[in-house]
C-alpha cells in the first residue's frame, strides 16, 4: 500500500479533523466513552494561533468501526499507536503539544516514550495511570471488585450502565448538561468496542511508565474527582520529572466540558511559560 493511500486511510479511520493551517500544533485526545467533540469548548480559544488536530480513537465517535482490532485495543499501547498514526498521516515530525483527557493521558505518555522527538510537551487533564487501589502506597480511586461490578453492569444493562456512570464522571447529578452529553456519548458508542476500551482503561497499570517520560508535562487536576482523586494527580506529578501540577477548583472529571475557561487559562499559562 502506498504511503499516501495509507495516510488517507488513517485520516478516515480516525475521523481526523484539522483546525487552522499554521502555528504550533495542538493534538487533542479524548477519554473513554467519548469523542473529539468533547473538546469543542476549548478549541475556539486557540483558533488563529495554533494548528489544532482532533481525532476519534478506533471504536469511538465517528471512527471506522471495521478497523477495530480487539487484540490491539486491549492494551493502551494500541491507543498510543493511534496517536502516532495520526501524527504520521499528517506529516508531523516534531513540536506537537499533546493534550489528553483521562485514559488518553496514558496513551500520550506511551506515545511520547516511543517517539520523544515528535512531542514538545504533554498536557494531561485528569490523568490516572492505575484506577485500582494498591495500598498502602497508591490509591487510584477504586477497589478491583468495584470495577469488575461496573463491567458486569455493562454486560447486563448497557444503557443502565451509561446512565449510572455519566453523573459519576460529571459530578453534576442526573440533570446536568455535561451528564447528558456524557450519557449520550456512552449510549451512542458501539457496545462491543466500548467494553474492550472499558477493560483496557480501568485495569491497565502504567505507573512504571511515568519515570520514562522525557518531555515537559502539565498535570491538570480536578479538586474533587471520583475517577482521578487529588492523590493520583500528585502521584503523577511526583513521578514525572520536571512536571507542573495545576489543581483546578472543579468538581467532576471533565473540566474541559464543565469549566472550559479554566482549562483554557491553564493551557495558555503553560504554553506561555514553556513557549508554544
Amino acid at each position: 500500500m502506498s504511503t499516501e493511500k495509507n495516510d488517507l486511510n488513517v485520516l478516515h479511520r480516525n475521523n481526523v479533523k484539522v483546525i487552522g493551517e499554521a502555528g504550533p500544533v495542538l493534538l487533542y485526545a479524548h477519554g473513554f466513552g467519548c469523542n473529539q467533540n468533547m473538546w469543542d469548548r476549548v478549541t475556539p480559544a486557540f483558533v488563529g494561533t495554533h494548528k489544532q488536530v482532533l481525532f476519534d480513537y478506533v471504536g469511538s465517535g465517528k471512527s471506522d468501526l471495521k478497523a477495530f482490532d480487539r487484540y490491539r485495543y486491549s492494551n493502551i499501547n494500541g491507543y498510543a499507536q493511534d496517536v502516532l498514526d495520526v501524527c504520521d498521516a499528517l506529516g508531523l515530525t516534531s513540536g506537537v503539544t499533546f493534550i489528553g483527557h483521562s485514559v488518553s493521558c496514558s496513551a500520550g505518555i506511551l506515545a511520547s516514550i516511543a517517539r520523544p522527538e515528535l512531542f514538545d510537551k504533554l498536557i494531561l487533564v485528569g490523568p490516572n495511570p492505575c484506577f485500582v487501589n494498591d495500598p498502602p502506597d497508591y490509591f487510584g480511586g477504586f477497589e478491583k471488585e468495584d470495577l469488575e461490578g461496573l463491567l458486569d453492569l455493562m454486560e447486563q444493562n448497557y444503557i443502565g450502565w451509561a446512565n449510572y456512570l455519566a453523573p459519576v464522571v460529571s459530578a453534576q447529578g442526573e440533570a446536568g448538561s455535561v451528564t447528558a452529553e456524557l450519557s449520550d456519548s456512552f449510549c451512542s458508542t458501539d457496545p462491543t468496542t466500548t467494553k474492550v476500551f472499558a477493560k483496557t482503561t480501568f485495569f491497565s497499570d502504567n505507573r512504571a511508565d511515568l519515570p520514562k517520560v522525557s518531555r515537559p508535562c502539565l498535570v491538570i487536576q480536578h479538586r474533587t474527582d471520583t475517577l482521578a482523586p487529588v492523590q493520583v494527580g500528585e502521584y503523577v506529578h511526583n513521578h514525572l520529572a520536571g512536571s507542573t501540577l495545576k489543581v483546578l477548583e472543579v468538581q467532576g472529571h471533565c473540566a474541559h466540558m464543565s469549566e472550559p475557561s479554566l482549562v483554557v487559562d491553564a493551557i495558555r499559562e503553560y504554553l506561555g511559560h514553556c513557549g508554544g
